[in-house]
């Protein structure tokens, strides 16, 4: 079986994953060091921005252009939970809106709930000092 790598490593698709998924990850890091929003605030942040351009079709355009460069961060997540809702509110109808989003990103729910418990098994957690 010959695999055609030029398909798998097109470069140029790799070279718009990591510009997008960078240009995300700088955002995040410019709003830790210039503000004084704590890392949960980004998150919620990052995910409800992604819920919000996905609700008006913009960030389609985005994941159309990068792939898992929109996809993986956490604005892919809320994006994955907006395009579920619409999904199945077209499907269901109201309620749609409560299962929608956790349909479709519960494969990725499933793992970050496995990996995390992976995690505190292997780590040796410390109390911080106040």
């Amino acid at each position: 079986m010959n695999i055609d790598w030029s398909s798998v490593f097109n470069l140029e698709s790799l070279l718009k994953c990591f510009l997008v998924g960078g240009l995300i990850c700088v955002i995040g890091q410019v709003l830790i060091d210039k503000t004084k929003l704590t890392p949960a605030k980004i998150l919620v942040i990052f995910v409800t921005s992604g819920v919000i351009l996905g609700g008006l079709g913009i960030y389609k355009y985005l994941v159309d252009f990068a792939g898992a460069g929109a996809t993986v961060p956490l604005t892919g997540f809320g994006y994955n939970l907006a395009k579920g809702t619409i999904e199945e509110v077209s499907k269901l109808g109201l309620l749609g809106a409560f299962t929608g989003g956790v349909k479709s990103s519960a494969g990725g729910i499933a793992a970050a709930v496995f990996f995390g418990y992976l995690a505190a098994l292997i780590s040796k957690p410390k109390m911080k000092k106040q």
